[in-house]
């Protein structure tokens, strides 16, 4: 019998605790008050240490309702693997817990795409997926995976990748049960006034579920999103699935931990219903 492919924690004891008792603690911590829960067909969430991004994350993750499979879109930070990678088989380790990934549904999402290729080698060392992954846990421990990576900005392809995963999803009939999340971080070590206004202009586009006036907004600002890639993959991917509206849960930048005001990251967290 073949030994199942194995992810393990490439960043846990440097974004997040790998002590599972820290882990819960420090996620506890971000929770300022218990919120009704909504269905959501996708989320954006950011990737940083959970100390500078970590209460944006569970801010929007604490007032969705997490359903049976996660299809994670992140960038790829590494360069390893193909340009856009999908993990198809195995098991993701988290100090929480181990998540096995949907075979079945990553199998028929490669068979639907042009572009998409089976690869782990793009995930070995990722960090943009895996920091999400505990955060999900610690709401719900039960639920299954299908990792992609992306390495290419070409908008067509982005869009055309999210019409096949949803023409994938529908054709599985799994619309219900289904949650996209997008990994990314906003604008990157800028003063804070510019950081806010640039971000200000891609999150607006976001709400307008508009991947055209994201990318056209990113261009001209040179705003320094670094998983936008899988942001406009999502928002073709949740619009093919029945997506009407976004909606902005938190923002932040590092200066509300640093107090540095001079060079920041923003941290947006949305949703998608």
């Amino acid at each position: 019998m073949d030994k199942p492919n194995i992810r393990k924690p490439a960043v846990a004891g440097q974004f997040y605790p790998s002590s599972p008792l820290e882990l819960k603690r420090q996620i506890a911590s971000f929770i300022d008050e218990k919120h009704i829960k909504k269905d959501a067909i996708a989320c954006i969430l950011p990737h940083a240490g959970y100390m500078y991004s970590g209460g944006v994350a569970v801010d929007v993750v604490s007032r969705i309702n997490i359903k049976d499979k996660i299809i994670l879109l992140g960038p790829n930070h590494t360069g390893y693997g193909y340009e856009f990678s999908i993990m198809a088989s195995g098991v993701w380790q988290t100090p929480l817990g181990d998540i096995k990934i949907d075979s079945r549904l990553a199998d028929t999402i490669l068979k639907h795409s042009k572009y998409l290729k089976e690869d782990s080698l793009a995930h070995t060392f990722e960090h943009s997926l895996e920091v999400e992954l505990p955060i999900l846990q610690y709401f719900r421990p039960d639920f299954e995976i299908v990792p992609i990576t992306i390495l290419s900005e070409e908008p067509d392809t982005l869009k055309e990748i999210g019409k096949e995963i949803a023409t994938a999803i529908k054709d599985s009939r799994i619309e219900n049960s289904t949650l996209i999340v997008a990994s990314s971080d906003m604008t990157h070590y800028e003063p804070q006034a510019q950081a806010e206004r640039k971000d200000k202009e891609a999150i607006d586009a976001i709400l307008n579920l508009d991947e055209d006036k994201l990318i056209e907004r990113i261009k001209r600002l040179n705003i320094t999103m670094c998983g936008y890639a899988p942001v406009i993959t999502m928002l073709s991917l949740a619009k093919g699935i029945g997506a009407k509206r976004a909606e902005l849960i938190k923002y932040s930048t590092s200066a509300d931990i640093t107090g540095d005001t001079s060079s920041v990251v923003g941290y947006a967290g949305l949703t998608v219903y």
